[in-house]
């Protein structure tokens, strides 16, 4: 009898394990940098991936493929984080801005889910949310606070306006 209980103990225990190791990697490809700049930005991003929460939308994190400072993820469907990104091109001094906790973002409609890019921070970060996650800016209102203090205001965002 002690001999199935212990075996019944040990599934019970290693049930979660298996669990969170199912999701494995996923692949998110890291933004290309300029090399006069990219000190900097891994720098940053370093800073940014030391102030993330360890779960965004109650989902677990997840490794990245290739393993960069520049990307995070959670939850399968993946939440991806990119760090160091370029200016979307759609952002224009008229484009509607989304504020939250001090970080203003670009909203970009998916197919399915959404891409917020911050506006008038250094380096600019990215976050994509499948719609699985509805509403979508959850994540993103999650992921603010850490981007606030990782990340530096500009003084000039390139002509958005919120």
């Amino acid at each position: 009898m002690r001999r199935r209980l212990g075996s019944a103990a040990l599934a019970l225990v290693t049930a979660p394990l298996l669990v969170t190791s199912c999701s494995g990697s996923v692949d998110v490809a890291p933004p290309e940098l300029d090399d006069s700049s990219a000190s900097a930005v891994v720098d940053a991003c370093a800073a940014l991936t030391d102030e993330l929460p360890d779960r965004v939308v109650d989902q677990p994190p997840r490794s990245t493929t290739p393993d960069s400072p520049l990307t995070a993820a959670w939850g399968d469907p993946a939440i991806l984080l990119r760090c160091g990104v370029p200016r979307p091109p759609a952002l224009t001094a008229t484009s509607q801005l989304v504020s939250v906790n001090g970080v203003d973002w670009f909203a970009e409609e998916l197919t399915a889910g959404y891409v917020f890019t911050t506006v008038g921070r250094s380096p600019d970060v990215e976050v994509t949310v499948p719609d699985d996650y509805a509403p979508e800016i959850a994540p993103v209102t999650e992921l603010s606070a850490a981007v606030a203090a990782a990340t530096a205001e500009q003084e000039d965002p390139g002509g958005a306006s919120p």
